[in-house]
């Protein structure tokens, strides 16, 4: 049958009016896609294989009570949902469906229920419970907190987990990332008795029961530890503790359990504990009676009821993506994975990023990227120096960016800032180079920490941050006359110019929390546009200055900070309009993402305010 001409006409006219979704890049810390897999081996890690043949993001696996099947984590539709597969891989069948973030499943001890972490109802972690028989959940927790690692007891009566809740989130001493601090609490699997059973102030995690419920092994740090040892490669000097804690009287005795990094305790038979280090030459599982498991980058595991074996996931190494779509909350904002700190070409064709040095920690290049074929050119690296956030002008000929140390940011948490003036470390320049990497200056001088520059939209100014021993904030440069005023004298960082010209963007350390705000290019206006007392930073604008992307930690902690091996994992994407009304979340999950970029429209596609 054909359609009258008037409908096609107004299909064609419907179709012209409905916007392309915006598409955003963005950086992610830790893990890069492909990386997370799940594995079953014998406990003492002889005959290792893959669980499943077509791996696609997989972690945080557990075994069921009847030995039968596995439940596992895994974000191969998407967002992160729950799975079910049988211990030789077959019979894969997906438990939830929801756009929000799943994960951490435990099972009842009858096999017939999971409790589990959610951000359904509200965005922020609490557990949840399922009945395996309707896959209908139920929120069990509330609350703007954050619930994780949850355990069911073996007589069904109590769920142990860490929490959050009643703690802040610190900065860690001279950093700028926060610390988390959690207890263990228990509760009732209809939400009754919610009891506190670790002392507040530091950090204990993973609680599992012992078999005849008497007590919740745990393993717990100091809060600053919980910086140092969610690297992937933790230092020396930062032991974990496995204890034992009667959740009647609270009362809490370390285990012996040798040194190191020590987490994901599982009690097993005969008194033995089963765990993981990550500190070590060679990490895995370990055992409290010495004994050895699997080998490699194990982050968590599970064993079967007869002990005998094991599931495991662990980071594998894999190239950092050049450009791979992500799932996106809002079906408007297309994302996508791709290097450090992009930033598009005008055209949008093209974009910059920032290349890991490896394996030494200087060394970090210039990189200008494809997008339609994804080749990569570098057009400036010099190995005794790294790079920082490059800007393109608005011709799109050249590229503007700071170089320097900036050992904050590649030399592990060694830089410690205990005054502002610590932040001009050996200083750094704003240079530019052109796009074909040829033209190289640097157009800052001295002793001070220069960085982030953006192009004003007529190509003839930049605005920067400075951190100087005269004082710090922001700068606006004549790249023809190289005049430098000042623009702001207060804590700021990431300055952004809007594509409109009338506002420069910035986040501005506040209140022990990092806000953004704009101010007018000549100094009026000075506007906050969040409020949430964390950290909201690495923002862009988009194309047609309307909209502004951003990371922010509102959305707080949603796993135990030692599994993601990410220096801040909390990082959520999300958008807003210029003035910070309209607030939108676009990612859900328990990575570090941030610095974004907006990729540029085909041309004509300008919103007006």
């Amino acid at each position: 049958m054909r359609l009258p001409l008037v409908a096609l006409a107004a299909i064609a006219i419907l179709c012209a009016q409905t916007p392309a979704p915006r598409t955003i890049a963005y950086t992610r810390v830790s893990p890069q896609p492909g990386q997370l897999a799940l594995f079953i081996a014998a406990s003492d890690g002889s005959g290792e294989r893959p669980l499943l043949a077509s791996p696609d993001g997989d972690y945080d696996p557990v075994w069921a009570p009847d030995g039968r099947s596995i439940v596992f984590t895994s974000d191969r539709n998407g967002s992160a949902d729950l799975f079910r597969a049988n211990p030789d891989g077959t019979g894969l069948t997906p438990l939830t469906t929801d756009p929000a973030y799943d994960d951490q499943a435990a099972f009842s001890p009858d096999g017939k229920q999971l409790v589990f972490v959610s951000t359904r109802g509200g965005g922020t972690a609490n557990l949840w419970t399922m009945d395996l028989a309707t896959l209908r959940a139920k929120a069990l927790t509330t609350g703007k907190t954050g619930d994780f690692r949850p355990s069911w007891s073996p007589d069904g009566k109590w769920i142990a987990f860490s929490s959050v809740r009643g703690n802040s989130m610190p900065f860690a001493h001279g950093r700028w990332e926060r610390l988390q601090l959690a207890d263990i609490y228990i509760t009732r699997p209809n939400g009754s008795g919610l009891k506190k059973i670790t002392k507040s102030g530091d950090f204990c995690g993973s609680p599992k029961w012992t078999a005849d419920n008497s007590h919740v092994i745990a393993y717990c740090m100091t809060g600053e530890q919980t910086l140092a040892n969610r690297r992937a490669n933790p230092e020396s000097g930062n032991d974990t503790r496995i204890v034992s804690i009667d959740p009647n009287t609270g009362v809490s005795t370390d285990l012996a359990a040798g040194s190191g990094v020590k987490f994901n305790p599982s009690p097993l038979a005969g008194n033995e504990i089963g765990f993981i280090r990550k500190d070590t030459a060679e990490p895995g599982i370990y055992y409290s009676s010495g004994r050895r498991g699997p080998r490699g980058a194990i982050r968590a595991a599970s064993w079967s009821p007869d002990g005998t074996h094991v599931v495991f996931y662990k980071s594998l190494k894999t190239q950092p993506t050049a450009w791979r779509g992500v799932f996106s909350r809002n079906p408007h904002y297309e994302l996508a994975l791709t290097g450090m700190q992009p930033a598009f070409s005008p055209s949008g064709k093209e974009f910059v990023s920032v290349t890991r040095p490896a394996p030494e920690i200087r060394g970090a290049a210039l990189s200008v990227t494809t997008v339609a074929t994804g080749e990569s050119k570098i057009v400036f690296q010099d190995k005794n120096r790294n790079v920082l956030a490059g800007a393109w002008s608005p011709q799109g000929d050249r590229i503007v960016f700071g170089v320097g140390g900036f050992a904050a940011f590649f030399d592990g948490f060694h830089s410690l800032f205990l005054k502002p003036v610590d932040r001009v470390e050996n200083g750094a320049q704003v240079a530019i180079v052109n796009a074909d990497a040829t033209g190289f200056r640097e157009l800052t001088a001295g002793l001070g920490n220069n960085a982030f520059p953006s192009f004003a939209p007529d190509g003839k100014r930049i605005v920067y941050r400075t951190f100087d021993r005269d004082g710090y904030g922001l700068r606006l440069m004549n790249l023809e006359t190289k005049a430098v005023t000042t623009l702001s004298g207060e804590y700021d960082n990431f300055p952004l110019w809007s594509p409109r010209g009338d506002l420069i963007m910035f986040s501005r350390l506040v209140d022990s929390a990092y806000e953004v705000h704009t101010i007018k290019p000549d100094g009026t206006g000075l506007k906050r546009l969040t409020f949430t007392h964390g950290t909201d930073a690495h923002m862009a604008w988009s194309p047609d200055g309307e909209y502004i992307v951003f990371t922010s930690s509102r959305m707080g902690f949603k796993d135990e900070v030692v599994y993601t091996d990410a220096p801040q994992p909390y990082g959520e994407i999300f958008v807003m309009r210029y003035d910070g009304t309209g607030v939108e979340q676009l990612t859900d999950n328990q990575w570090e993402d941030g610095t974004p970029a907006w990729q540029p429209r085909p041309a004509g596609q300008v919103a007006r305010r």
